[in-house]
């Protein structure tokens, strides 16, 4: 599965989110030289990541963002999801009733082996993204990360 480079920035934003204080926001510039992103389509990413419920905006001088939910809360399905929608995958075009080796539609009422396999991949690889959390990705780190964090 291809995944957009939103997808990973914001899974990277909601981490560096998970370990700050509770209460306290990180300014969409702050989260954006971190990671050296361009803040202005960073901030496209962190609203639909406020629009879906995973982070909470505040604004003024102290502004910024903070996660909505607890990080065990949050899944890595959840960021995919607001950040590059909840579609299917893979669409089927239905190629087997064109070209030259069209057959008829009597012979496609049900769906072909390329689709349902492909259904199948979907399924495991966002049952293994609902499995893993923010928390998880977290106690994943190497500890010069979290040390800088806290720096």
């Amino acid at each position: 599965m291809k995944l957009s480079q939103g997808v990973e920035w914001s899974v990277h934003c909601a981490v560096t989110l998970a370990q700050t204080s509770p209460g306290v926001s990180v300014s969409r510039r702050t989260l954006a030289e971190r990671y050296d992103l361009p803040e202005a389509y960073l901030a496209k990413h962190l609203k639909a990541m406020v629009s879906a419920g995973l982070l909470h905006a505040t604004t003024g001088p102290r502004g910024g963002f903070r996660l909505a939910r607890a990080s065990e809360e949050i899944t890595m399905l959840d960021v995919v999801e607001a950040i590059d929608g909840s579609g299917p995958q893979f669409v089927c075009q239905e190629i087997r009733q064109r070209g030259t080796a069209a057959l008829p539609p009597e012979q496609c009422r049900e769906r072909c082996g390329v689709a349902l396999a492909l259904d199948s991949a979907a399924e495991a690889w966002r049952s293994s993204l609902r499995t893993v959390t923010i928390a998880d990705i977290v106690a994943r780190l190497p500890a010069g990360a979290r040390a800088q964090l806290q720096a």
